[in-house]
This record gives structure tokens, C-alpha cells and sequence, in this order.
């Protein structure tokens, strides 16, 4: 049951990766390091969320070379990024939640 889990919580980090632009790494014979994956999609989802406030801003300080759909679909890929990492976020405190609960 729990190895279902724990490869259910895996391949979603890995959609997530996907999601926001970065290549999960390939699994080592030892194992993920699940620490650099988990800052890697972090920091894409961050870089995404930059970027759309950039265009934002440049956007409404009327600079020329920025459109409405560019701005709309940076601000979109950043909401997605997000909203993808925070379903991470929840799985991964209900999975330490059925650990913790775990009869020792």
C-alpha cells in the first residue's frame, strides 16, 4: 500500500516537473534525490511567476513590444505551475500524515 503511494506521489512530481518546463532527472541505481527534484520544480514554478509579473508590469507601463495575449499566457502558465505544485504539496502532507499515523 504504501510503495503504491510513494510511486503514485513520484509520478506526480514528475508531471509536475513536466509541467513547469524542467526534465526530471533520471533515477540513479540508488534512488531520486528527492530534494533536488522537489527544488527544481519550485524554482520553475518561481521563474514562471517572475516572468509573468515582468510582462505584467511591462505590459500596464504601456510598453509597446508586450500584447495582451502574451501577458494573459505567461500569467496563465504561472497559475497552472502553481496550482500543479500546490496538488503536490497537498498529496505529500496527506502521504506524511498516513505515515505518522502508522501503528509503530
Amino acid at each position: 500500500m504504501n510503495d503504491i503511494r510513494i510511486t503514485s506521489a513520484l509520478d506526480q512530481i514528475r508531471n509536475l516537473s513536466a509541467v513547469v518546463g524542467n526534465k526530471v532527472p533520471e533515477a540513479p541505481s540508488e534512488g531520486i534525490d528527492f530534494g533536488s527534484v522537489l527544488k527544481q520544480a519550485i524554482d520553475g514554478v518561481n521563474e514562471k511567476q517572475q516572468v509573468a509579473a515582468k510582462f505584467k508590469s511591462a505590459f500596464e507601463g504601456g510598453d509597446k513590444t508586450m500584447n495582451l495575449a502574451e501577458v494573459m499566457v505567461a500569467s496563465q502558465k504561472a497559475s497552472v505551475s502553481f496550482q500543479a505544485m500546490l496538488q503536490v504539496r497537498n498529496k505529500l502532507v496527506e502521504a506524511y500524515k498516513d505515515v505518522m499515523n502508522m501503528p509503530m
